[in-house]
This record gives C-alpha cells, sequence and structure tokens, in this order.
C-alpha cells in the first residue's frame, strides 16, 4: 500500500479489512501518520510470514528542516528551542552526516510506540510524564544528502529495521547546534 499522509499504519490495517472483508491483516514496519510510501501488508494465513520479513532494511526519502527541534521530532510536535536563522553549508551538513553512517546506538523519541513497563511511550510523553528510552542499535548503511535549499535538507537513508528517521532529524540538528525537526517522510 501506499500510505498516505495523516493516517496511521492501523488505519491502513482497518481500512483493507472493510475492504477485503479479511479480519486477518497485519503491517510491516510501522509509518508514522506524517510519513507517506511503502507499507507493506499481510493478509490471511500470510500474516504469519511477519516474523520472516518484520526485519528487513528500510529506505526513505526525507525533508529536515533546521533552525530548532521539537518534542515529537517532526513538524506536529512543539517547538523545544528558541528558533534560530539557519543556512546550511552542504558540506559542513555533510561531515555531520558522516557521524550517522554505519552502526549508532539511537534513542528512539519520546513520542513513540516503544513500550515502557508495558505503556506506550507517546502515552506517558502526552501526560507530560518523563519519558526515557534506552539506546538501540540499528544501522545506517547509507545516508546521502540529495538537496539542501535554505534550512531545509533533503536525503537519501538506507537503514535497518528500527531506525527512527525523526530520530535521526533531531540528533543531526544537534550536532550542528541548531536543532532540526523531521518534515517530511517517504518510504520507497
Amino acid at each position: 500500500m501506499d500510505k498516505p499522509a495523516g493516517w496511521t499504519s492501523h488505519d491502513v490495517v482497518n481500512k483493507i479489512r472493510r475492504i477485503t472483508g479479511e479480519h486477518s491483516v497485519g503491517h510491516l514496519g510501522t509509518l508514522d501518520p506524517l510519513a507517506t510510501g511503502v507499507l507493506p501488508l499481510l493478509l490471511g494465513r500470510a500474516t504469519r510470514l511477519a516474523k520472516f520479513y518484520g526485519s528487513s532494511d528500510k529506505v526513505y526519502e526525507a525533508t529536515i528542516r533546521f533552525g530548532f527541534a521539537t518534542t515529537t521530532y517532526d513538524t506536529e510536535g512543539e517547538a523545544t528551542t528558541e528558533a534560530v536563522p539557519v543556512s546550511l553549508d552542504p558540506e559542513q551538513l555533510e561531515l555531520a552526516l558522516a557521524q550517522f553512517r554505519g552502526p549508532i546506538e539511537q534513542v528512539p523519541p519520546a513520542f513513540s510506540a516503544k513500550k515502557i513497563r508495558g505503556v506506550a511511550a507517546y502515552k506517558l510523553a502526552r501526560r507530560d510524564q518523563v519519558v526515557e528510552l534506552a539506546p538501540v542499535r540499528v544501522e545506517v548503511y547509507s545516508l546521502e544528502l540529495v538537496r539542501v535549499s535554505g534550512d531545509t535538507a533533503e536525503l537519501r537513508v538506507h537503514c535497518s529495521s528500527g531506525t527512527y528517521i525523526r530520530s535521526l532529524a533531531h540528533d543531526l540538528g544537534g550536532v550542528l547546534g541548531c536543532g532540526a525537526h523531521l518534515v517530511d517522510l517517504r518510504r520507497t
């Protein structure tokens, strides 16, 4: 399925259930409501195969805005830093990107489905509770700078399952000292 923006992965599953009449529908790899693109679905007895494909690599096209960070690490969150004017230098950005290629330890966003004592982290974060998630080892196989325009950069990312592109954007803003957040994400 080519998931449209605004839908959760669960919304897609529910719509496919209604369209096909098949109760057993699952997806491979959650996409945030902001994200669009490839959402593989399994129907009927094929849902049993999910365990063999859940850890597959992913490829994304991402647009990151630099100048301030947000609570959710994307455009849907509240600003957590003062906005600063930014004019990106492609060479400086390339140097920062080099730190995120290969195996990395990545802390998932507080607004994520990761569980803390059986509760989704985003539920705790919405209640303004402190959310501390442990870093997860992920791998970024390739991280290509596609284009820079003013305060935004477009990237192509090939990564292991479990990699949060929102965290990558947030961490990149931290390295550059200006804050950053994800504005657009498409899984290809």
